[in-house]
Order: structure tokens, then C-alpha cells, then sequence
């Protein structure tokens, strides 16, 4: 006699249709106030993604060259303006401070920002010193009367958001004279 496989008794057999299921759902969604059955944006299931501090500019690479003769790769040309916004995005990055050029927590001042971006391959000395005259420009076309920068980022009143304003408005600026 071939044997057949046994067969579950008929009340085991629950599909959501047959279990009442879906007609409570639908009641209870029915139920809920209008704001929260709008539709929600939509939000990507992988999250974003983390973008380094230079963003869209590619870090300097040693051609063979460089490695053979065993100096650095040539730096990447950048504008004062984008100079200016790459010492905001790393400031924003790695932390701001007051007093120093930069701690061992690796947060840094306006000159120190700075002069990281240019350690890092973004520009040349020419470029932060228009940079640097164009926070000026700035700082005096705003009525602040400083001597440099780091004096305007040292003050007890200034904010972390007042130098990136600052860096912002120079980066502007610099762009419309094109520098």
C-alpha cells in the first residue's frame, strides 16, 4: 500500500483571507486620524553615505615619478573659494577651537583649518593667502575691526557658526571676483 504524506487537520490551515486578519487591519487603519495615513517620504534602506571633508575633490596622487625621486604628489588646484569651503567642511569634520592652532583631539582653529586643507594636498601657499585676504575683506566689510582672521576666531564672543558664516561669505565673495 504507497504511502501518502499526512495531511494537516482543516483547522490548521490559516491563510489571512480565511483568519479574519486583513479585515481587522483594514478596521483599524480605517480607525486612525487622516495625518497618520499620509504616506511618509521615502527614506533608502541603506542610509547614506559618509563623503570625506573634501568631498568632490580627488587627495593629491604620487605619480611614479614621485614615489621614485621619493617627494610629494603635486597638489591639487583648488580656487581661494573652494579653499575657503573645504577649511569650513574641516572644521566641521574634525572639531573647532579657540586658542591654539589645533589639539590633540585633532580639532583645529581658522588657521589651522587652514593649513590642514593645504597639508592635505588642496592648494598652494598663494591660494590661502588670497583666501585669507578675502576673510579680511570680509571681516572689515562686516564693521569688524581685526588684524587678522585668527584674532576675529580667538574672541570670546566668537561662535563656531560665526566662522563658518565668516568662511562662507569669503567663499562668495571670492567666487563673484573670481579668485
Amino acid at each position: 500500500m504507497p504511502r501518502t504524506a499526512p495531511q494537516p487537520p482543516p483547522a490548521l490551515l490559516l491563510t489571512p483571507d480565511a483568519s479574519g486578519l486583513v479585515a481587522e487591519i483594514e478596521a483599524y487603519l480605517a480607525s486612525l486620524p487622516a495625518p497618520a495615513r499620509t504616506p511618509a517620504p521615502y527614506v533608502c534602506p541603506f542610509g547614506s553615505v559618509l563623503r570625506p571633508w573634501y568631498g568632490e575633490h580627488a587627495p593629491p596622487r604620487a605619480t611614479l615619478l614621485d614615489r621614485v625621486l621619493r617627494r610629494p604628489a603635486r597638489p591639487v588646484p583648488v580656487t581661494a573659494a573652494e579653499h575657503l569651503g573645504l577649511a569650513s567642511r574641516y572644521i566641521t569634520a574634525h572639531g573647532w577651537l579657540q586658542g591654539a592652532m589645533w589639539d590633540p583631539a585633532g580639532r583645529v582653529c581658522l588657521l589651522g583649518a587652514q593649513a590642514a586643507v593645504l597639508a592635505h594636498g588642496f592648494g598652494t601657499p598663494a591660494t590661502v593667502r588670497t583666501a585669507r585676504v578675502q576673510l579680511m575683506e570680509v571681516l572689515h566689510a562686516t564693521g569688524r575691526r581685526v588684524n587678522s582672521p585668527d584674532e576675529f576666531n580667538d574672541r570670546p564672543a566668537t561662535r563656531q557658526a560665526d566662522v563658518h558664516r565668516l568662511l562662507e561669505r569669503a567663499a562668495a565673495r571670492a567666487a563673484r571676483l573670481g579668485l
